[in-house]
């Protein structure tokens, strides 16, 4: 077969790969060149304007990417100590362990929105259950009305939701370890502290560093169970730089600058993943 002629098994492959990923990305950074609006549609050229608007002007996108941090780090940061523990207690030999197994994932199984929906009726402040169990103690909670509550509510409902996703990575992570370095743990008289410690967690890690910033890539794009549970508010309180961008681009229908805000948002969100990442890798993974 001809040098040449293997290129063309290429070329459907990279049709697609032009398709889904290198054109919309190109005509984002275009579009965000524009000032292309519901009021002036098309792509007439404004330069940086957009981008200066952003930097200069913009303190909200600012305060949402803020919030934004806050939500994905807490929320990760919770899924993976609850999912690194559930999968502790399957990786035992524990009774019905298979059925706990099936049982943790089914949050991650269901429609997101639709479990949303159900959540705020759970948090709701006058006809939510959660709210009438606490009334017995005479507390009634403004799960969707407080500012500091809200943000705990969209925790709460993040957390339900992908720690199962969590679980299910670092419990594959878990079934392929190695023996070895257990049975010489077990010689030297390690107790179960000192055997995570020193054997599980360390073996673990870039499994863990590979979980978090998948789900750190995720928790990113928190936009939907914001949407849902609290349309960004009270206020801003919960407004995260998905939404922003969302209010901007279709509510708005300030196209070019919506474009320049999610281009702008995923400079920083690769700069900040790549740091992270080295950083996790620093802290968890120690030179032998």
């Amino acid at each position: 077969m001809n040098f040449k002629h293997k290129y063309l098994f290429l070329l459907p492959g990279l049709l697609v790969l032009i398709g889904i990923l290198i054109f919309p990305v190109g005509f984002t950074v275009r579009l965000s060149m524009s000032s292309w609006d519901s009021f002036f549609p098309g792509l007439d050229y404004v330069g940086l304007e957009n981008y200066f608007r952003i930097f200069q002007e913009d303190s909200r996108f600012w305060e949402a990417f803020g919030r934004l941090s806050f939500l994905s780090v807490t929320t990760v940061t919770l899924q993976y100590v609850l999912g690194f523990a559930l999968a502790l207690m399957v990786w035992k030999d524990i009774a019905f362990k298979r059925f706990f197994r099936v049982l943790f994932l089914i949050p991650m199984m269901t429609t997101p929105v639709i479990m949303t929906v159900i959540w705020k009726t759970f948090f709701h402040e006058s006809l939510g259950p959660v709210n009438d169990f606490l009334n017995i103690f005479g507390w009634n909670p403004l799960w969707l009305s407080s500012e500091i509550l809200s943000k705990i509510t969209v925790i709460i409902v993040e957390v339900w939701q992908w720690t199962p996703f969590m679980f299910l990575l670092l419990l594959a992570g878990l079934l392929s370890l190695p023996k070895e370095p257990y049975l010489a743990a077990s010689i030297d008289g390690a107790g179960p502290y000192r055997t995570f410690i020193y054997v599980t967690f360390p073996l673990m890690a870039p499994i863990s560093i590979g979980a978090i910033i998948i789900r750190l890539i995720e928790a990113s794009k928190i936009m939907d169970t914001v949407y849902v549970l609290t349309s960004g508010g009270p206020g801003t309180a919960t407004e995260t730089s998905s939404f922003y961008i969302f209010i901007k681009g279709l509510r708005e229908f300030q196209f070019g600058y919506s474009a320049a805000l999610s281009f702008t948002y995923l400079i920083i969100m690769i700069i900040s993943l790549t740091i992270i990442a080295k950083v996790l890798v620093r802290l968890m993974i120690r030179d032998n």
